[in-house]
């Protein structure tokens, strides 16, 4: 665990937890200390009852440009890569085959929404990837970056990108290392929102987790995003029905399906 953030910070306001990947001066560039500090906050609010949700973006007009170029030479002085993760380091969401980053988020008990603010290249964009929603300045500029740095495709980008854009699409990011904006991607399946600039792109995020704790009961939330996960894995459409049904019949004999025929009933908000 991380007992001092310098590379991250975080709050909680409303039950909306807001993660900040912070190093202004780096253009958020990703470190070793960030990876340590990204997890141990996460791992934190993951098991707090005044949070419903994860909203991470960037410190100032940057989401996060990459890896910082101090931390890529020293891979090429060792030759292999690393982490930067402590032997002991936290160990958010995941279990089984999804403990990995950062598909963990997957496995995240919260919804994690990602508001891409502006520039996001390599292992930012891997971990936009991973997130449960996306929103995104049409001004952003974005790159998976790997190729043109002499790499593969880094942190499982070839098992996301195609199952939101399609392979061919996901090929021509992947391959070329090309930037792209938000706006060239608009109607690609990448984005929820594609908004005018780095302030309104945390807004509109802000708004939809918002409206998820006003509207939504938190149980329903964490089993329905449980089985998205599931079904993305197995592909058997049969045990998706079967595991709806019984998850039906087990939320029904409980306090917040009860509170929310109650709401619906008389015309108010649920109190979740």
């Amino acid at each position: 665990m991380v007992d001092e953030l310098r590379a991250t910070r975080s709050e909680v306001s409303d039950r909306v937890a807001t993660v900040w990947l912070s190093r202004p001066h780096r253009a958020n560039a990703w470190t070793g200390r960030m990876h340590a500090e990204y997890r141990s906050i996460m791992a934190d609010l993951e098991h707090r009852d005044d949070v419903r949700v994860v909203l991470v973006t960037g410190d100032g007009p940057t989401f996060c440009v990459g890896g910082d170029s101090e931390a890529l030479r020293g891979h090429v002085e060792r030759g292999s890569y690393d982490t930067g993760l402590p032997p002991q380091h936290a160990t958010p969401g995941g279990g089984d085959r999804l403990d990995a980053d950062f598909a963990w988020q997957l496995g995240y008990r919260h919804p994690i929404v990602a508001a891409i603010n502006g520039a996001c290249a390599g292992i930012g964009l891997s971990l936009a990837l991973f997130c449960d929603l996306r929103f995104v300045s049409a001004t952003a500029k974005l790159t998976t970056a790997a190729p043109k740095l002499g790499l593969p495709a880094e942190y499982g980008a070839t098992w996301t990108l195609p199952r939101l854009v399609g392979t061919t699409r996901a090929a021509d990011l992947l391959l070329s290392g090309r930037v792209f904006t938000g706006a060239e991607t608009a109607d690609w399946g990448l984005w929820n929102a594609v908004l005018g600039d780095g302030p309104s792109t945390v807004a509109a995020a802000r708004d939809w987790c918002d409206e998820l704790v006003a509207r939504t009961g938190p149980e329903a939330v964490a089993t329905t995003k449980r089985q998205l996960v599931a079904d993305l894995l197995r592909h058997d459409p049969a045990s998706s029905v079967a595991d709806s049904l019984r998850l039906m019949g087990e939320a029904m004999a409980g306090e917040e399906y009860a509170e929310g025929i109650a709401a619906f009933t008389d015309g108010r908000l649920p109190r979740f």
